[in-house]
């Protein structure tokens, strides 16, 4: 646009001639007409030459820089440990929350030897980081990892147990050690631990101590107490320090009440975030951390009678966006029966509806409260803390603190001790008389812990986990659970219930009574076969018959889609035919359909008792054909201390008899059927 600044004086000269005939006005016209072309042509023109780059017009504020470098980022463990002085960090892998648990009486003890601990969940961890440990002067890193499934990592390991396969990370310098978590009763008994144990060596870490494995099939605790009161020595020997732990105090929470609070802002269950269970107001994606507030559509009774009781229950997921295979998990988030809540405050003599905040008192650890806070007393055992476990020995040191009756202090001192006469002990009055917190007190009446330290020293209550007993593909939008209600009198003469399925029972839709529940799908390998021609052979006794339900309910639709279905049999057992025969019409209507061959065991409708072994043994030459020569695939569900082992020797015989194999050969077969997923199960103990 060049020559436009003059184009504007002159259309400003021609307007002034046109107006002189009057030279007073013409000249006051001449005069604005010129002041207007000039701020035009310093607005378009001129003002962008003149204006500075990056500087604005508005008042700015800037942040100090030291106070900027001296928070280390949130996933950054190393800068965490270095910026508060520790040296000793506990990794923990953790499902149910027991290696949480642990995890954290680990970091609390590293003080009594003069070390500063920490707990990190390694999910929320960037463990790329491990190699800089090395920079930190006597530094240890705890590993306390639980075995999952079939070997598998937990779910907040998955992430590490990755970056151990796949990483190439140089770890000369860092120094650890392991504590696995696990049960022999399952095939891949502690193999996460052995896993990071073997890894952390292969890439150059010092292993300061001996990996200790816990068993929880005999006794967990002792495994733990023994494993760590050794460790710590020869790690304080390693360090060069003293290896006398020091009597100092051990709370790690603050109790503040309140007094004045807005009611709207008191946790009420949440697991994570203020209202997040507000029906009609979720969001997804659902998981452990935002459950679905799920309306329980259906409750019905299984069984037919006796004093037994099984639940179908069909949960609603419609809108969701939770979609589930055959074979996955369904966790729901349980409530404490009110009635146990009730009496652990009564002994306790606190106020049920106290408002309280429970808060570290080391200011710089990740996890700020051990449940969410501001709650009641009330919420917080309804809800957070496990009050119906068995409590752990570090918990019955810290009563003897608040018993006043010397011989009942004694006794808790003697079954937190380490000494044969103290394991034993704490065998017979807690483990085998199933004795809770509640039972302590009220067998110890002079035992009278506060009501905060208890919500500290006492475990979070945990989702219960159960197999979906439903196809995704024929119920999308609903889930179904198969549970027994636990219940049963325990040697003292109490009777104990299951917590969630205790809680479940009573939450019976009925005349526009609706029920809700937290729950999240946790994904499994526990899967069908790809192929939908390949023979299956299940065995579930009882409720282990869930995921089969929705395995035979899948491979009927994939028959409906016109699909070549291979052989699909089923061996399920239970006491009597006429009381607790599990869906046995719909399993009869899918026999006589031809696509079902059903082998049902009753072990008590006759003299001698008669178990789906039984009949694996009697059947063996079809069962060698599906697993032998058709390379059909063999699932177990149910109990893994006695069916489990029981249904692996007979496989094991099986392809001994029909197969041909002397037995290491059989054992090795079999072993390479559960490598090669060709043998999967889903049990527990």
């Amino acid at each position: 646009m060049e020559g436009a600044p003059e184009k504007v004086m002159e259309a400003a000269a021609e307007a002034a001639e046109e107006v002189g005939a009057e030279p007073l006005v013409g000249m006051l016209d001449l005069v604005l007409l010129t002041l207007l072309a000039g701020v035009s042509i310093y607005y378009f023109f001129l003002r962008d030459g003149n204006k500075k780059e990056d500087v604005p017009a508005i008042k700015s504020f800037t942040i100090s820089p030291t106070q900027l470098q001296s928070r280390p980022n949130d996933n950054s463990f190393v800068s965490k440990m270095k910026s508060s002085g520790r040296n000793v960090v506990v990794f923990y892998g953790s499902q149910t929350g027991t290696a949480e648990e642990f995890a954290g009486r680990l970091a609390k003890e590293a003080t009594r030897f003069g070390m500063k601990g920490m707990v990190a969940d390694p999910e929320e961890c960037d463990m790329s980081e491990l190699s800089q440990l090395a920079e930190i002067e006597n530094h240890l890193a705890i590993f306390c990892v639980a075995t999952y499934g079939e070997g598998d990592p937990t779910d907040n390991a998955q992430e590490f147990y990755e970056f151990l396969q796949n990483g190439d990370e140089q770890l000369e310098g860092v120094q650890y050690t392991v504590f696995g978590l696990g049960n022999k009763t399952y095939e891949h008994y502690n193999a996460m631990g052995k896993y990071v144990d073997k890894r952390m060596a292969e890439l150059g870490a010092y292993r300061v101590y001996d990996p200790g494995m816990g068993d929880d099939d005999a006794n967990m605790e002792d495994d733990f107490i023994t494993w760590k009161d050794a460790m710590w020595p020869k790690v304080c020997e390693f360090f060069g320090i003293d290896a006398q732990a020091r009597d100092i105090n051990m709370r790690q929470y603050k109790l503040t009440v309140h007094e004045n609070y807005d009611p709207s802002r008191l946790f009420t269950g949440e697991i994570a975030r203020l209202n997040s269970l507000k029906i009609g107001s979720q969001r997804p994606p659902f998981d452990s951390k935002n459950p679905l507030m799920s309306e329980i559509t259906v409750n019905r009774e299984l069984f037919k009678g006796g004093d037994r009781n099984c639940m179908h229950i069909e949960l609603n997921i419609e809108g969701s966006r939770i979609r589930y295979d055959s074979g996955d998990h369904v966790a729901v988030y349980p409530t404490n029966d009110s009635s146990i809540v009730n009496r652990l405050i009564e002994l306790v003599g606190e106020e049920p509806d106290k408002v309280i905040t429970l808060t570290n008192v080391d200011e710089d650890s990740s996890k700020k409260h051990p449940f969410p806070c501001p709650c009641t007393y009330r919420t917080a055992l309804s809800h957070y803390v496990d009050i119906a476990s068995l409590p752990r020995t570090h918990v019955l040191k810290e009563l003897a603190e608040y018993t006043t009756d010397a011989a009942e202090k004694e006794k808790l001192l003697l079954m937190s001790g380490t000494s044969e006469a103290g394991k034993a002990e704490y065998q017979r009055w807690i483990v085998h008389d199933v004795r809770s917190i509640v039972h302590i007190l009220e067998d110890l009446p002079s035992c009278k812990p506060p009501l905060d330290y208890l919500c500290e020293l006492l475990p979070r209550l945990q989702a219960r986990y159960y197999s979906i007993s439903s196809s995704g593909k024929l119920y999308p939008n609903t889930i179904h659970v198969t549970a027994n209600v636990l219940k049963y009198v325990t040697p003292t003469g109490r009777t104990n219930k299951g917590v969630c399925t205790t809680h479940l029972h009573q939450l019976k839709p009925d005349n526009g009574l609706k029920y809700h529940v937290p729950i999240f799908v946790r994904k499994s390998q526990f899967r069908l076969p790809s192929k939908p021609q390949t023979p299956v052979l299940m065995i579930g006794p009882g409720t282990g018959i869930a995921p089969f339900r929705g395995f035979i309910q899948e491979r009927s639709h994939q028959k409906e889609e016109g699909k070549s279905v291979g052989e699909t049999v089923l061996y399920f057992g239970c006491r009597n035919k006429e009381r607790d025969f599990l869906y046995e019409e719909e399993l009869t209507a899918y026999r006589d359909s031809g696509l079902l061959k059903l082998y049902v065991a009753f072990s008590r409708d006759q003299p001698e008792k008669v178990y789906v072994t039984h009949l694996l043994e009697e059947n063996k030459a079809e069962v060698w054909r599906i697993i032998g020569v058709e390379n059909g695939h063999v699932y177990v569900c149910g109990d893994a201390k006695s069916m489990s082992r029981d249904v692996n020797a007979v496989i094991t015989k099986i392809c001994q008899t029909e197969g041909g194999m002397i037995q290491s050969e059989a054992e090795l077969y079999v072993k390479k059927m559960i490598n090669t997923k060709r043998y999967s199960s889903d049990v527990w103990s």
